[in-house]
């Protein structure tokens, strides 16, 4: 007998269950927030649709199925299976946040609160859940958006779906040669900020904004599309570091080479600075198109 599928429902702490944790009560709360302006009841509310829609999906996984739940932060200890169908209930960058530390399950996004959110990665509603699981049980029509890995030398290996960053822990200087990752290719010294490399999925966001603000003649991929774009934010010319080296496109099969000159750089996808790669001196980096792809139910 074939195991059962198993619906994994992956959600995030609400503004008002922080709140709560940070200042104990209900009351307490609405003071805080009413000292800088703004009320509690729109963020209770909030946090009210959250979990309906939450309980609705919940209600909607089939008797026969396994279920569990995961929690934003916990993403990083939970294991997925094989077997999985991920369901991510709330906003797009939830679903960016889960994709690093899956391989190849199919993934649904439900709007937990619809009207707040762009909807490019959450693009259904909570009462069509049912349909959707069976959907993806039978193997239904899936998109494959592009993802970006970042591998280390020591084997470290990092995936994100909108975009990595690599660069100083804080405000300190980014100090690295870059390169692609070609034999007898020449590497620049730089100095900058940190370098970024984006899918077409990030286009819609920091990739985006590093591509207007440039002016970039480069053509933004689509999030299904192989290729990737890179940008070194700030770098600044002096007599041992240059700039010639500050953006470009990487296809299929193509690798950005980061050999680190700091004593401790990072490098982290999609905002989760707490589940980064640690880099010292000395160490090298590659960044391209990872192998695998989210699997967005359509």
């Amino acid at each position: 007998m074939s195991l059962a599928p198993r619906a994994v429902l992956v959600h995030r702490t609400t503004e008002y269950e922080e709140l709560l944790a940070r200042h104990g009560t209900h009351g307490q709360a609405a003071f805080f927030l009413s000292s800088r302006g703004r009320s509690i009841e729109d963020v209770r509310d909030r946090h009210q649709r959250a979990r309906a829609a939450l309980a609705e999906v919940a209600a909607a996984v089939p008797l026969r199925w396994r279920q569990a739940r995961v929690e934003r932060a916990d993403l990083d200890r939970f294991l997925f299976g094989p077997e999985d169908v991920v369901v991510v209930v709330g906003q797009d960058g939830l679903v960016a946040n889960a994709a690093k530390y899956l391989a190849g399950q199919p993934v649904v996004g439900i709007d937990a609160d619809p009207g707040r959110n762009p909807g490019v990665l959450v693009r259904h509603r909570a009462a069509d859940t049912a349909k959707l699981l069976d959907a993806a049980a039978r193997g239904g029509r899936a998109d494959e958006l592009t993802m970006v890995e970042a591998v280390a030398d020591d084997t470290q290996r990092l995936l994100a779906l909108n975009e990595i960053y690599l660069g100083p822990p804080g405000h300190q200087t980014a100090r690295y040669r870059i390169g692609p990752d070609v034999d007898g290719a020449a590497a620049e010294a730089q100095a900058s900020s940190g370098v970024l490399v984006g899918t077409g999925t990030g286009a819609t966001g920091w990739l985006r904004s590093l591509w207007q603000e440039r002016g970039s003649g480069l053509p933004l991929p689509g999030p299904t599309d192989a290729r990737l774009l890179w940008f070194v934010r700030e770098a600044w010319p002096s007599p041992t570091t240059g700039t010639t080296q500050v953006a470009g496109l990487l296809t299929s099969a193509d690798r950005l080479r980061l050999t680190v000159e700091s004593d401790r750089l990072i490098a982290f996808g999609d905002g989760m600075e707490s589940d980064a790669l640690e880099l010292t001196w000395g160490q090298t980096v590659r960044l391209g198109r990872a192998s695998q792809a989210l699997r967005l139910l359509d």
